[in-house]
């Protein structure tokens, strides 16, 4: 009874319900072989559009989309397991042109950020591989912040580094 109350909130807390599966115990940790190829790669961004993001989320989708096409362009073709990227969350912090607060080291505020999970699942809908990942760059990265293209430079550099280092988190570099 305990194993099985264990592994129900363990599939609620992962998020992982939706795809028919339970995460198996050391999906988290395993390793995908060197060779892995996918037979498609989606964004899910279910969870943006939940909180009422709608035009928004669809952009933050596109732009990962894209980059994720780009970065496993490599990786793509075939029967393999298909790479589901989950954003859980995106943040784009004002930024008015100044790296640095109060004279000192860098400050944390002018960061962008896109946090979600990658699961690699099977055939059969089950959960392979489960790999968390939070990138942050600089606020900076789209150029002036009075240039109204900014944002969407913003987004479109953030996704391209969440999509390089997903690849170098996957061992698929």
């Amino acid at each position: 009874m305990l194993r099985w109350f264990r592994s129900l909130i363990a599939a609620a807390l992962t998020g992982v319900a939706f795809f028919g599966a339970i995460l198996p115990a050391g999906a988290q940790d395993a390793a995908l072989p060197p060779a892995t190829r996918f037979s498609a790669i989606r964004v899910d961004v279910g969870p943006l559009l939940a909180r009422g993001l709608g035009g928004y989320a669809e952009g933050v989708r596109g732009e990962l989309q894209a980059a994720l096409a780009r970065t496993f362009a490599d990786r793509v073709g075939g029967p393999g397991p298909i790479l589901v990227v989950r954003v859980t969350g995106v943040s784009l912090n004002p930024y008015a042109g100044s790296e640095t607060r109060f004279g000192g080291g860098g400050n944390a505020t002018n960061s962008d950020y896109l946090e979600g999970e990658a699961l690699v699942v099977g055939r059969g809908g089950e959960v392979l591989l489960r790999h968390p990942q939070l990138s942050a760059t600089p606020a900076s990265s789209g150029g002036a912040w009075y240039d109204p293209a900014s944002e969407r430079r913003r987004v479109s550099y953030i996704a391209e580094h969440y999509a390089a280092w997903l690849k170098r988190g996957l061992g698929l570099d």
